[in-house]
């Protein structure tokens, strides 16, 4: 009965023993390797997975950092500079410097300027709306105010002002992660660069209808009249499908543009107001 029992254990005792040789050799065979520089890189970066960096999620970004041979064209709008700065040590490579980025609504159709035709009384979205009709004033294009941006944004870098109907980003706040920008069914909200004291100057209408058009539904649109393109010395300023463009990029924020637009639809955010002597020279060099 002894000899039974032994004869057993030992047969069981080398089939595990082949069993875990086998086991050993296949999981050598279809082991995946990880650069544990992922980990590490995952860790530095913020965590808050809004696909700004144009991946699903941190731990992809992370990844993908690993994998480029540069650093160009990558960056974590939520992190900034520090943190690209702090990943590039961990790889030992070089951080390509990325100008900051706030998000601006290229809208200023508020009602005093665009008069409501209509009481939309459906799904309180963007989206939805969007779907079904232009509005509740005539623009085609205009913010339709039910705060689909507001509802995405993970860092209350924006809400809806209630006297304007119209979001308000809070500088300070935005990280230029690009959620607001997708969920905008109308494409008025835009990353551009973010300058000194959040100064900038834009277009506030994004409507391709002719000029007639736009200035009976709206009285702030671009009518595309083409001042602004003229009156620019740094070639800053494009006209494109009835509407004007300024490129933040080439734009010196002289503010030469504005005074000369008849529908004020270019915005001067965060300037001083413009002195007197100053105003009087932008007028006679229009003249």
């Amino acid at each position: 009965m002894g000899s039974i029992i032994l004869y057993t254990v030992l047969s069981l005792s080398v089939l595990a023993a082949i069993a875990a040789v086998i086991l050993y050799f296949v999981a050598q065979k279809f082991k995946v390797y990880e650069d544990p520089r992922i980990d590490e890189v995952e860790h530095t970066l913020p965590g808050a997975n809004c696909g700004g960096c144009g991946f699903a999620g941190c731990r992809n970004f992370a990844e993908a950092l690993v994998k480029a041979e540069s650093l160009d064209g990558l960056n974590c709008p939520v992190g900034g500079e520090s943190v690209m700065k702090e990943v590039a040590r961990i790889l030992g490579k070089e951080a390509m410097a990325q100008a900051p980025l706030v998000a601006v609504v290229r809208c200023n159709g508020t009602p005093e300027y665009r008069p409501r035709t209509n009481v939309y009384d459906g799904v309180k979205s963007c989206a939805v709306a969007h779907l079904l009709y232009t509005g509740e004033g005539g623009c085609p294009t205009g913010c339709l105010g039910y705060g689909d941006c507001v509802d995405v944004c993970q860092f209350d870098a924006i809400h809806m002002d209630p006297e304007t109907g119209l979001p308000v980003v809070i500088d300070d706040k935005c990280t230029a992660c690009g959620a607001c920008v997708k969920a905008c069914p109308r494409k008025i909200i835009e990353l551009r660069k973010k300058n000194k004291k959040d100064r900038k100057i834009y277009i506030a209408c994004v409507n391709q209808e002719k000029g007639a058009i736009c200035i009976k539904n709206c009285k702030v649109s671009c009518i595309a009249c083409g001042k602004c393109v003229k009156v620019c010395p740094f070639d800053a300023i494009t006209m494109e499908n009835n509407l004007a463009y300024i490129n933040a990029d080439k734009c010196r924020l002289c503010r030469k543009c504005a005074p000369e637009c008849p529908t004020n639809a270019i915005l001067e955010i965060n300037f001083p107001p413009p002195k007197a002597a100053e105003t009087t020279e932008i007028k006679e060099q229009s003249a």
